[in-house]
């Protein structure tokens, strides 16, 4: 499938405000774009997708092996990716997906420590290598995004927010090395800033890196 839309990431720990800076992102790229922009997520994103998400995030799945949290990840993203974020690029639109590959990468391989690199080359081979022409990195230490977790949500905490400090602090040093690894497609933005600025400044670094102009 030939693709000639835009794919962009959000990552960031629990708690760095992704899925709101999202939503106030999407008008303000539309206006500077003049494309229409697809806000998705993961895991889930489309139906199948969704429901294997109820499995990975179920506080009563508390039995579930860490490699098989791994695979059920790859799965749902394979799913999303041919049901959603193929057929928007190739309709020329931009793709803003909250979480991607990296966030596997961080959660399964370095906070369950099984292996970075194996939990890499499993998403290569889920979505035959496409990667996002840039990813954002919403940056806050992890105790302040359990901190806010804990006293924002409205809703019990899923299966891995409930982990330990110890797990949010190895996931948080694997998205540094992400970052160091990946400086062209990784850009870092502070997330302890206010949620105005912070969308303020993902919507300029996505402005300078396609060239955008208000």
């Amino acid at each position: 499938m030939l693709v000639t839309g835009i794919f962009i990431s959000l990552e960031g720990p629990d708690g760095a405000g992704k899925s709101t800076a999202a939503q106030s992102l999407v008008p303000l790229m539309e206006q500077v774009s003049q494309q229409e922009v697809v806000l998705t997520r993961e895991p889930g994103g489309s139906q199948i997708a969704e429901q294997i998400r109820q499995v990975i995030l179920d506080v009563n799945n508390s039995a579930m092996d860490q490699r098989t949290e791994a695979l059920l990840y790859a799965a749902a993203r394979r799913q999303h990716l041919v049901d959603v974020i193929l057929p928007a690029l190739a309709a020329n639109k931009i793709v803003l997906s909250d979480r991607y590959i990296d966030s596997s990468v961080a959660y399964q391989g370095a906070g369950r420590q099984i292996g970075t690199q194996a939990v890499w080359q499993l998403n290569m081979f889920a979505t035959e290598q496409l990667l996002p022409q840039l990813t954002l990195y919403l940056d806050v230490p992890a105790e302040v995004g359990l901190s806010r977790i804990q006293h924002q949500r409205t809703t019990g905490l899923d299966r891995l927010e409930q982990e330990q400090l110890a797990f949010h602090k190895r996931v948080q040093q694997a998205y540094m090395q992400l970052l160091q690894d990946n400086p062209q497609r990784i850009k870092r933005v502070d997330a302890t800033q206010a949620p105005a600025q912070v969308v303020q400044n993902c919507l300029q670094i996505m402005m300078t890196q396609f060239k955008w102009a208000r």
